[in-house]
């Protein structure tokens, strides 16, 4: 699995876990796979108690519903499995129960719902903290294909050519149309200097691309700050980790401390992240108590999470940069500045990954990702499969990107430079 991001924070008590986090598509650099973002700490827990595995009223929602489900019909195809298979005599009775969590949460038609087995919970824990082997790309379902959200920056990804946006048709010699991104990150990850061969679809392209790749180990730098012409500061934000606040409240103070004129906010790429730490770095672009996304329940209910203090850039002229790889908590701080300031948006559309896991520790030390809300931005904007439009589309295309030019940089200079003057 290549999990999304760096870290995940997680509040103790006693053995009891709760990370939640926006996005966290799975990323190829865990080994191939994040999404995404948010979490709250403390804000709910897990009681690690043996449970029994079915329960005769697993809902409140909808008592009838499930008061007339027949469990005895799960019951009777696993005695029949045991029964009767050919292979009985070799099967693994607890990856049989592992396979069954799996399949009913596959069954609710949500990609960002994942049951992690102890190493699997294990691998994904250690993605978390940063460092990876694998080919350092974060992988997502979008319109039912397996698809690149966003290569990492210098990444072997990257390096071979792959964008984001592109269809993964085949890894090896497997399709990948019935392929879950379980499925995909296990066959994707691998060993550093170990090679892997993905068929891809560009877009903008009818023929499709063998591309190999030699996995190597991935380390994820949040931030990276530079000067440009006029002393116009350019902040590139590769994810949204554990650290990313502490590195751009840094960066922050660089910028002030050359008196920069104007601020590009590179967001391209940005698979998405912690939702602490987006409504963090938000708190220092905007205004006290602005608000910087809406949360919403399966009841509708919304609350609103705002900034407290800590503004130092909001007067600062700004410009973002997105495009079809800036998914979950990139999209979070974009539609945050847009909606509070008018912050221009330049680049392409994102990916639209508008839902809010968590991920929850469970006995036998496994674990599981549910999605538990949908968020909105602060005009209460929609973004799960629409994405968010830039305020100036500019296309980087393959020819670009083979020459190293950047379109989407320069308009968002020209359009600073006006700003400016």
């Amino acid at each position: 699995m290549e999990n999304n991001l760096p870290e995940c924070g997680y509040k103790k008590t006693g053995e009891k876990f709760l990370k939640k986090y926006l996005s966290l598509f799975f990323t190829l650099f865990l080994i191939v796979a994040g999404y995404g973002i948010g979490y709250e700490k403390g804000k709910s827990s897990i009681d690690d108690s043996p449970k029994p595995i079915i329960s005769t009223n697993i809902a409140n929602q909808k008592p009838t519903q499930e008061q007339n489900l027949d469990f005895s019909l799960y019951w009777k195809a696993w005695d029949l499995v045991k029964e009767k298979y050919v292979g009985k005599n070799s099967i693994d009775a607890q990856k049989l129960l592992y396979g069954s969590i799996n399949g009913m949460l596959k069954a609710t038609g949500d990609p960002y719902m994942n049951f992690f087995d102890p190493e699997e919970t294990k691998i994904f824990n250690q993605d978390m903290e940063g460092s990876f082997e694998g080919i350092g790309a974060e992988l997502g379902i979008k319109d039912d294909i397996l698809t690149i959200i966003a290569p990492l920056d210098e990444s072997p990804a990257q390096k071979a050519g792959l964008r984001a946006g592109d269809k993964i048709l085949k890894i090896g010699e497997k399709l990948t149309s019935d392929t879950s991104i379980d499925e995909a990150v296990d066959l994707i990850r691998g060993k550093k200097g170990t090679e892997i061969k993905l068929t891809v679809l560009h877009q903008g392209q009818d023929e499709t691309e063998e591309i190999s790749i030699i996995r190597d180990v991935i380390l994820v730098a949040s931030v990276k700050l530079e000067f440009k012409e006029d002393n116009l500061a350019y902040l590139k934000i590769n994810k949204f980790g554990e650290d990313t606040f502490k590195e751009f409240s840094e960066a922050v103070n660089k910028i002030l401390s050359h008196n920069s004129p104007g601020l590009i906010i590179d967001l391209r790429n940005n698979p998405g992240g912690f939702l602490d730490q987006t409504v963090k770095i938000a708190g220092l672009l905007l205004p006290r108590n602005s608000s910087v996304v809406i949360e919403e329940d399966y009841a509708g209910k919304k609350e609103t999470l705002k900034t407290s203090g800590g503004d130092k850039l909001s007067s600062l002229p700004t410009v973002i940069l997105i495009n079809e790889g800036s998914a979950s908590a990139s999209e979070i701080l974009a539609g945050a500045l847009h909606d509070n300031l008018g912050t221009q948006i330049i680049g392409k559309k994102s990916f639209g990954k508008g839902t809010v896991q968590e991920l929850i520790s469970l006995p036998t030390k496994t674990s599981i990702k549910i999605t538990v809300a949908k968020w909105l931005t602060p005009k209460e904007n929609y973004i799960d499969e629409k994405g968010i439009n830039p305020d100036i589309e500019i296309d980087l295309s393959l020819d670009d990107f083979k020459n190293n030019r950047d379109p989407q940089m320069e308009k968002a200079l020209e359009i600073l430079k006006e700003k400016i003057n």
